[in-house]
């Protein structure tokens, strides 16, 4: 009888309580967009013709929280709202660029493209040229030496450079070691001197570096104009060039090739490094440097920019790697002519014949500053 009574009672309790939850109201849904199991989505929503054209809206209705529409179209370089004139930033209201396929990206926006062309090849490739470049001088230097020079000097001096000419020469040359040194560490010094440096020095030093760069970056472009102008008159093609190039400059037959007051390799120098490298890595400075009047400094105007300097500044440090090693180490007497302006008698014979020719015979003065080297530093020029 009690057990039945106990029956009873609980089956009345369990109804009540039943009766009770299915009266309750449900609880209040929660404002904004609701988290959903990835298997609850309808399996046909991407199989809707129009998926890929949906807007975000549109998207939200099949897969509440899926914002690809949106962010397909930042990624595509669509533009928002901005206060800023259309006129000065035209390019204010996109938050990222368009995709676009640099040479050597792949097809992808277009500040990742910069960056695939920067990390993928600029600095692995240029650092790879600089080194084959410095290896190869190492050898020569190794296998040949400095270049003597053959018969014994006269004492007699001819002046190779005035005064001027030599000015122009070392403005440029300390502009481009400044922008050279700077360049360089700032494009690969996190490589091997922020593990050492640590990043906060090695910051503030890039940070002045990159003063340095850009405040000495003009000065080249006025002194390499002024070099340009300078010299520009005995580096055109001459007699002699030809067999110069075919012979080495000597290094084919064990003998120096005649040449003028610069021979065939100091020409190329001139008119590959020197003007036309120099004029792409002038234009692309001022463009990275924002000095050019009425240009508009979007994001691919830079990015271009940057990647056309870098890849000329590149090659003309590994020409002018082989010009300041014969400038110095290559050849005895290069320095001095130009930090003295002069050079003996037998060394214009053995290295420049045609232009030693020229002085001998009066089309060219051997004096043509108006200022005769002093005994002092013919006696320098002697030693060096």
């Amino acid at each position: 009888m009690a057990a039945g009574m106990a029956s009873v009672l609980a089956c009345s309790f369990g109804a009540a309580v039943a009766q009770d939850k299915s009266a309750s109201p449900a609880p209040a849904a929660m404002p904004g967009i609701q988290g959903q199991n990835i298997m609850d989505v309808k399996p046909e929503a991407s199989q809707d013709p129009g998926y890929l054209n949906q807007s975000n809206a549109e998207r939200d209705k099949v897969q509440p929280g899926n914002n690809a529409p949106m962010w397909r179209a930042v990624g595509a370089g669509s533009e928002g709202y901005t206060s800023y004139p259309k006129a000065d930033a035209p390019e204010a209201g996109v938050l990222v660029q368009p995709f676009v396929q640099y040479p050597g990206s792949r097809l992808t926006t277009a500040g990742e493209a910069w960056r695939q062309v920067r990390n993928q090849w600029i600095i692995p490739y240029g650092a790879a040229l600089l080194s084959i470049a410095l290896l190869a001088l190492a050898i020569f230097y190794w296998t040949k030496g400095t270049i003597e020079l053959h018969g014994k000097e006269t004492g007699r001096k001819i002046e190779r450079f005035t005064p001027f000419e030599r000015a122009a020469h070392w403005s440029n040359a300390i502009a481009f070691v400044a922008l050279a040194v700077s360049g360089l560490i700032i494009a690969f010094g996190k490589y091997f001197l922020l593990p050492v440096m640590g990043g906060t020095l090695y910051g503030w030093l890039t940070y002045a570096l990159k003063n340095v760069h850009n405040f000495v970056g003009p000065l080249f472009v006025v002194s390499l104009v002024i070099v340009f102008f300078t010299f520009v008159k005995d580096n055109f093609p001459g007699r002699g060039d030809l067999m110069w190039l075919l012979r080495g400059g000597g290094m084919f037959g064990g003998k120096e090739v005649p040449s003028h007051r610069f021979n065939a390799g100091e020409k190329i120098l001139f008119w590959s490094g020197v003007f036309f490298l120099g004029l792409i890595v002038t234009a692309s400075g001022l463009v990275l440097d924002m000095l050019i009047p009425g240009l508009l400094y979007e994001r691919a105007t830079m990015q271009v920019a940057h990647m056309v300097h870098a890849v000329a500044t590149l090659l003309m440090m590994a020409l002018f790697l082989g010009h300041i090693y014969m400038g110095t180490l290559g050849m005895r007497g290069a320095y001095s002519a130009m930090r003295e302006g002069y050079v003996d008698e037998t060394w214009a014979k053995e290295h420049h014949e045609y232009w030693y020719d020229d002085v001998k015979a009066g089309k060219i003065a051997a004096q043509r500053s108006g200022h005769p080297a002093s005994e002092n530093s013919a006696g320098r020029a002697r030693a060096a």
